[in-house]
């Protein structure tokens, strides 16, 4: 078991890059960024087995597909303090002729970034075939991918969620971000989702949920969960209840900060409420 503390600080440093990014170039999406903060810093502090000389390949390694491409600056920073590219390199973000787009892409060649996410609903179909790649290479390495709630909204999510279940790909974890928001307001009244567990499971998923997931200690034990289910013939679905702008005041319980940078006064109440931990770029 990893410490707690230094799980802590490391997804505290995060909160301080995505706020910093989104504020230099005015643009971004902090607000699920902040809410999937504790999630991605275990899955790459303590979960997945990877290598920083990166390949596209990814031959005995985990895999992880960020499917809801818009949170690309918690996904960054991620990569940064795990080693995939240097730091300095976060305050490229959005910039022109960047690796860091807004959307990850493939074609600059960003350690780490194995698709381009920008178009809602596609992450779970790659994620799949990677998943049965796996397999037919004998690879016993799992594949994980990450969803917003909205974007189950998307057809091609569901066309997905049954193949992997008629196809027992059961080396796949899927977790959606269960933080009932998306651009336009609460997805209650946007499209509601209604029972999304009863939903896989009607589909042929092994599902939990994470009733916590901004709380590191209970995201580490429901994805270990998660790893134990796997292998048994059903993919296995994570609900994972966040909260979007988790760890700074004025940004949660709202969708306002789905897509909206913060000002200068803004950023300086957030980073209060963050202070440095492992060093700003």
């Amino acid at each position: 078991m990893p410490k707690i503390q230094e799980l802590q600080d490391f997804s505290q440093q995060v909160r301080r890059d995505i706020l910093r990014m989104v504020h230099a170039v005015n643009s971004g999406h902090p607000g699920g960024s902040l809410g999937c903060t504790e999630f991605l810093t275990v899955l790459y502090q303590h979960l997945m087995k990877y290598d920083t000389n990166f390949n596209m390949q990814g031959i005995n390694e985990d895999l992880f597909f960020l499917s809801n491409g818009h949170i690309s600056p918690v996904f960054y920073s991620v990569l940064a303090h795990s080693g995939f590219f240097q730091k300095k390199e976060l305050a490229t973000f959005r910039k022109l002729n960047t690796r860091l787009q807004g959307h990850p892409t493939t074609h600059e060649g960003l350690p780490g970034v194995r698709i381009a996410s920008g178009s809602l609903g596609m992450g779970m179909s790659v994620g799949i075939g990677a998943a049965q790649a796996k397999k037919l290479d004998g690879d016993s390495n799992l594949v994980y991918t990450l969803h917003g709630d909205g974007e189950l909204q998307e057809g091609q999510i569901w066309e997905a969620v049954m193949y992997a279940a008629g196809k027992k790909v059961d080396n796949l974890i899927a977790t959606i971000d269960f933080n009932g928001k998306q651009i336009d307001g609460p997805t209650e009244e946007v499209l509601p989702l209604g029972n999304l567990k009863a939903k896989f499971e009607a589909f042929g998923w092994d599902v939990l949920e994470i009733k916590q997931g901004n709380d590191i200690t209970a995201i580490i034990k429901g994805m270990e969960d998660a790893k134990s289910r796997t292998g048994k013939g059903k993919p296995v679905c994570v609900l994972l209840h966040t909260e979007m702008g988790n760890g700074v005041d004025f940004m949660m319980y709202t969708h306002a900060w789905h897509g909206k940078a913060p000002n200068d006064e803004q950023l300086e109440l957030a980073l209060a409420q963050n202070p440095e931990t492992l060093g700003d770029y």
